[in-house]
């Protein structure tokens, strides 16, 4: 019977040693991801925006990327089959139009001749946070500048 509540208590002591030992990798973990975490650019680098490659950071490639070139927005969908085609005309270092020219995906509410004013809010490396606004509708969204050699 001594056996048997050794057993029991050495049992209890490990389950408790354990339980101890994970909330602490967890509290490790936490301060971890705190400390890796960087600050927003400051000041913000509003020029990230003008040209390059970029996909939305809770969007798979083959539903959504963009490019920004001469001047010229494109947002391409379905795998690339279907697109929105903009200029793109900024009217300072962070803020800028897009006027949209064509477009071949019939579900987007949007419609040629659509002006689509946007800010670029925040910077944080390849990360841009944008505000949207179109037809009094504003929206926020997170793209991420692909780096040339990913491409």
């Amino acid at each position: 019977m001594n056996l048997l509540k050794i057993v029991a208590v050495a049992a209890l002591v490990a389950g408790t040693s354990q339980m101890n030992a994970q909330k602490k990798n967890k509290e490790t973990a936490a301060k971890k991801e705190v400390a890796q975490q960087k600050p927003v650019d400051n000041p913000t680098k509003c020029s990230n925006i003008k040209e390059g490659t970029f996909l939305r950071t809770n969007y798979p490639k083959n539903l959504w990327y963009m490019t920004i070139k001469d001047n010229v927005h494109t947002e391409y969908y379905n795998d690339g089959k279907d697109f929105i085609k903009s200029s793109v005309v900024f009217v300072d270092e962070c803020n800028y139009k897009v006027i949209v020219l064509e477009k071949t995906e019939k579900d987007n509410p949007i419609k040629v001749g659509d002006v689509v004013s946007n800010k670029v809010v925040a910077t944080q490396d390849n990360l841009i946070k944008i505000n949207s606004q179109l037809n009094g509708e504003s929206f926020d969204l997170v793209i991420m500048k692909v780096p040339e050699a990913i491409k």
